[in-house]
């Protein structure tokens, strides 16, 4: 499965980016996650994870995924 490449805004400090960090590496198939404050940028790699449950828990943890 190809990485997938979110833009997250509401990410302000490396706390921020940690937190997703965490939040999205807990979901099944979820092998890791890069989440960068400054470019505002997430990058989930892994293999059967579902896109929709990656972003439900970008938006449950307060952020907001862009299009």
């Amino acid at each position: 499965m190809p990485p997938l490449e979110l833009t997250v805004t509401g990410m302000s400090c490396g706390g921020c980016s940690n937190a997703v960090k965490r939040v999205i590496e807990k979901l099944e198939g979820v092998e890791s996650c890069l989440a960068d404050h400054q470019t505002d940028k997430v990058t989930v790699n892994g293999n059967g994870y579902d896109e929709k449950l990656v972003c439900d828990a970008i938006t449950k943890a307060g952020l907001a995924v862009q299009p």
